[in-house]
């Protein structure tokens, strides 16, 4: 609690306001990033008129810090664990506000279930943001604990060019280019071509994570009020999975007979382990300004992806040890020894999964007046049609599990001491556990109306939205609909601080039967913030200081005895403070974030791998004396975290990362490190048994030519 409180001191001292022009309110506001109508609101309201919390990642904030995935974009934003489970390299484990949320590209939503996507690359994202809260009235089915949204880079009126080359840690290589302009004379016809090749070992032994993308766009304005933009991203991704689901024994608790199991080790086997996904998506980007009042947009995307996913780990085991959760990860002998000194089986996983979007947003944006007030509407139609497959066999503890005994311990591995190539199982074994499921497709409708009101200083911001929801699964089909409400009262003093409050709601669906017959109800939630902004005078910047609490409802009953009908009365309670600070200070940049969050579970546990306090801090230097010259300094601070029963607790750790540069003509020489220290931590260690290991140390040497 003492680093957030300071942290909030810190920032509080920084500000003396003054009065500025109207130029300055605009670099203001863009020291933290703008939104515009493909950002997470919908709108380019700026964020200090805005009745809740948003943060934003620039292209130039990812840069600078030496951002490499797009997990790494969340480490410097309070309230967001942006790599609950470690390195990761199947997907990016975003938690906010204390909860799991779904990810947007462009407004629209882009990853739907686990393991059948690649992940977006950063180099194809002009920003990176975080909507906090509730957000059902503009998205519908949701989390109570917000959304991210990245936003594509779009075709520029600028001629501008770039070729990247970068070299780092494990070998990776890659290389990159953007060039975008116009191709004509009036500028009705613009162009955008993005691509990347990347080759890379990882920190984890016989795990690589080989990219390449590309990503061309077009824009064409047929006259001053109008656009259309046609973004096509293909990725192809040939990697392995990076999460081994290390023993809890042998990494965070002593194992009993006494060795360590490195965090580099693969629990599999190298030619059983491979994620390979690809996706193909297209966007259509579209706006009309029927006068000076009104505005038609419009969102539409079509995606096909799938992903090729085989891995082995060491087996959760039957256990009657209540530390962990009935599953054990070794075999004990009577004398408590191990058996074979760790020698465990494996569990053999293949998934050959696929998913299929089709989705549009039609929007109707209205400035206008009645009488005093000052309107800002803005009405929508919105519709989804998603189809998601999952093929594939699970060989659970071969040579242990029922029916397998007679291939011995032949297919086991020693963590602490792992053998490759040599005892994988036959692929008939595999063959006949494969299963063809049938397919499940989700169909969505909303219709949304949001109004944002004036009156001098003072805006009053009223949201509602139906949603119409029917999912066809192998059970049966299930319909679901629900309206959603939200509401924003937010002030702006003249000597730029802002307080507001806000209420928003959320739902989202429960697929299954309650054991009657009856459609299990949505999950629910909501949230009231309060909070201040304060937007100095005399220099660019934004601060939020805020209080939010949150309560998800229609959660399992964590009271119900083993076979009762389900009665979904479990509730989830979150309740927190958080500070977020961008400011500049003449040669300086400095943000100040930090958060403390108090969560409760059905079952009246912690949330788990959720901390209760986290830290962040980033120093950067670019002297007006020594041009072309750059550098900054980061800390995050992560706090101690449980892993579900309030039994495993996950140590706190602090990182600090680096960048170095010089910028010269046209060329751009940076150095990053991120983990200067090479701290060796854990993310997080679950109660079912397992831990995820922590980034360690990288280097990362960029060269950039712009012509």
């Amino acid at each position: 609690m003492k680093s957030v409180t300071g942290l909030a001191a810190c920032s509080i001292l920084l500000v003396t306001p003054t009065l500025a022009d109207d130029n300055q309110d605009i670099e203001r506001i863009e020291v933290v990033g703008q939104l515009n109508r493909y950002s997470a609101t919908k709108t380019d309201t700026p964020i200090i008129e805005t009745a809740r919390s948003i943060t934003i990642e620039t292209q130039q904030q990812l840069i600078d810090k030496g951002v490499l995935s797009l997990d790494h974009a969340y480490n410097y934003s309070a309230g967001v664990t942006g790599q609950t489970y470690g390195f990761a390299t199947r997907g990016d484990w975003i938690k906010v506000r204390g909860l799991d949320v779904p990810q947007y590209q462009d407004s629209l939503q882009s990853l739907f279930g686990n393991y059948n996507n690649t992940r977006a690359e950063i180099y194809t994202l002009e920003q990176v943001e975080i909507l906090k809260g509730p957000a059902s009235v503009l998205y519908g089915k949701g989390s109570p604990g917000g959304l991210v949204n990245v936003v594509s880079k779009l075709p520029k009126d600028t001629n501008a060019h770039e070729v990247l080359l970068e070299y780092g840690s494990f070998n990776r290589t890659q290389f990159a280019f953007d060039s975008t302009g116009n191709l004509n004379d009036d500028n009705s016809l613009l162009y955008r071509f993005v691509g990347l090749y990347r080759d890379s070992d990882t920190q984890i032994d016989d795990v690589e994570d080989n990219t390449w993308v590309v990503a061309p766009s077009l824009t064409w304005r047929p006259s001053d009020d109008s656009e259309i933009t046609l973004l096509v991203n293909y990725t192809k991704t040939d990697s392995d999975p990076a999460a081994q689901f290390l023993p809890i024994q042998g990494t965070l608790l002593p194992s009993p007979n006494g060795k360590t199991i490195d965090s580099s080790t693969n629990t599999g086997d190298p030619d059983f382990n491979n994620y390979d996904s690809e996706t193909l998506a297209t966007t259509v980007l579209a706006s009309l300004d029927l006068n000076d009042y009104w505005r038609l947009g419009f969102t539409g995307r079509y995606t096909d992806a799938e992903a090729d996913y085989r891995q082995a780990w060491t087996s959760f085991l039957p256990s009657s040890n209540p530390l962990f959760m009935g599953a054990d990860r070794f075999i004990t002998l009577p004398d408590g020894s191990l058996y074979k000194d760790g020698l465990t089986p494996r569990t053999f996983y293949i998934s050959d999964a696929s998913s299929e979007q089709k989705a549009a947003d039609l929007r109707l944006f209205g400035r206008f007046d009645t009488g005093a007030l000052e309107h800002e509407l803005l009405l929508g139609i919105q519709y989804q049609d998603v189809t998601t497959d999952n093929d594939g066999a699970r060989a659970y503890a071969v040579g242990a599990a029922p029916g397998t005994e007679q291939y011995g311990d032949t297919f086991w591995q020693n963590p602490f001491n792992p053998v490759y190539g040599s005892n994988l199982p036959p692929m008939e074994l595999l063959n006949a556990l494969y299963k063809n499921n049938p397919s499940t497709t989700s169909k969505d409708l909303g219709i949304y109306l949001s109004d944002q009101i004036s009156y001098n200083n003072l805006t009053l911001t009223l949201g509602a939205r139906f949603d119409d929801s029917e999912t066809k699964a192998a059970a049966g089909t299930q319909s679901d609909d629900a309206v959603s409400l939200s509401g924003g009262l937010i002030y702006k003093l003249a000597n730029g601080l802002a307080p507001y409050v806000s209420y928003a709601e959320s739902f989202n669906p429960v697929i299954g039967d309650d054991g009657r017959g009856n459609a299990l109800k949505p999950q629910e939630g909501e949230q009231i913030e309060l909070g201040i902004k304060y937007q100095p005078i005399n220099f660019p910047g934004l601060i939020t200081l805020a209080w939010f609490d949150i309560k998800q409802t229609n959660l399992n009953d964590p009271r119900a005895l083993v076979g009762e009908y389900q009665q979904q009365q479990g509730e989830a309670n979150i309740t927190g403070w958080e500070l977020e600070s961008q400011v500049e200070l003449g040669d300086f940049t400095l943000e100040i974030n930090g958060s403390k969050l108090d969560t409760e579970s059905a079952e009246g546990y912690q949330l788990p791998s959720v901390p209760e306090y986290q830290a962040s801090s980033w120093l950067g230097y670019r002297p007006f004396n020594l041009e072309g010259f750059k550098s900054g300094l980061g800390v995050r601070y992560t706090g101690e975290s449980y892993g579900g029963a309030d039994l495993h607790k996950t140590p706190s750790y602090t990182l600090v990362d680096l960048m170095l540069g010089y910028e010269w003509d046209q060329w751009d020489f940076t150095v990053n490190v991120r983990n200067l220290t090479d701290k060796d931590y854990y993310a997080t260690c679950l109660y079912r048994g397992d831990c995820f290991v922590g980034d360690e140390r990288t280097i990362n040497g960029r060269i950039k030519y712009v012509f």
